[in-house]
């Protein structure tokens, strides 16, 4: 029997089980980061500031953003509540972003939660390995949706362009903040002008390997924003908490501002290819 190219199209778009488990992958995932969160907020368990003996608190280290800094948090998981939902839309079960992100956004939930957890433990260089596996999957995640450019709706680019850029570029400034906390803790002193230029050099590359990876994905303003804000404040932190450092926030706020310009200069020589919202 010959299938005509109506119905063959028809079928097609029609979800898969493979489709409607990702669906609930994502959807069981979410639920669990809303319960790390809870976790981490205190609800649960130890705030995370008081977690780990403190060594997570925004005066633990030289690269510890204040505490306003992680109000970013907010708009981060009212995004990924937002995907979840996204995902489940009549319209969105076959979309090939959905396809290529599902599982990569799953994980990444898992990840989060499970970096609370263990921090809740006080196992910190564990908290690390966690964080650098987060950031590797979101690296990977916004690369697909840079392979998959997807519809232009103002409604799609920022519950997944715009969630997942703005997550990626906090936990990039987290992960070397986690690194700075665990050394810390494990008896690297922090005192003196040599951390300072270390924690100098520190900021400065952590602004260079930002800039790379918004090269692979054509200079996202949300990976910028979000990148920037956390160097920000950082560089707020030194200026007016302990362990103060003029030297390192000076640093900080030039990495702020050196990821904004190497994002403008990305999408300037990409010639306007790249969406707006990117």
């Amino acid at each position: 029997m010959t299938v005509s190219p109506t119905s063959t199209r028809r079928t097609e778009s029609r979800p898969t089980a493979g489709d409607r488990v990702r669906q609930l992958a994502v959807t069981v995932s979410e639920i669990a980061c809303l319960l790390g969160t809870l976790v981490g907020v205190g609800v649960f368990g130890t705030r995370v500031e008081e977690s780990s003996g403190g060594s997570l608190s925004a005066d633990a280290t030289l690269l510890a953003p204040a505490g306003t800094a992680f109000s970013i948090w907010s708009v981060i998981y009212l995004g990924l509540f937002a995907y979840t939902v996204w995902q489940w839309l009549p319209s969105r079960a076959t979309d090939p972003r959905a396809r290529a992100t599902g599982w990569l956004a799953a994980a990444s939930m898992l990840l989060n939660a499970g970096w609370l957890l263990v921090t809740q433990q006080g196992w910190i260089w564990a908290g690390v390995g966690v964080i650098v596996a987060l950031v590797l999957v979101l690296g990977l995640l916004v690369v697909r949706l840079t392979e998959f450019p997807g519809r232009r709706g103002l409604f799609d680019l920022l519950v997944v362009d715009g969630t997942f850029g703005l997550y990626l570029g906090w936990v990039s400034v987290a992960t070397a903040a986690n690194v700075a906390a665990a050394l810390v803790d494990s008896g690297v002193p922090q005192e003196g002008r040599g951390a300072e230029w270390i924690g100098v050099v520190v900021v400065l590359a952590l602004a260079a390997v930002v800039a790379a990876i918004q090269r692979r994905v054509g200079g996202r303003w949300a990976v910028a924003a979000a990148s920037a804000w956390g160097l920000s404040w950082i560089a707020a932190g030194r200026a007016t908490d302990e362990p103060r450092s003029m030297l390192l926030a000076g640093g900080a706020a030039a990495a702020a501002l050196l990821v904004v310009l190497a994002t403008a200069s990305i999408r300037r020589r990409a010639g306007g290819s790249v969406d707006e919202q990117r």
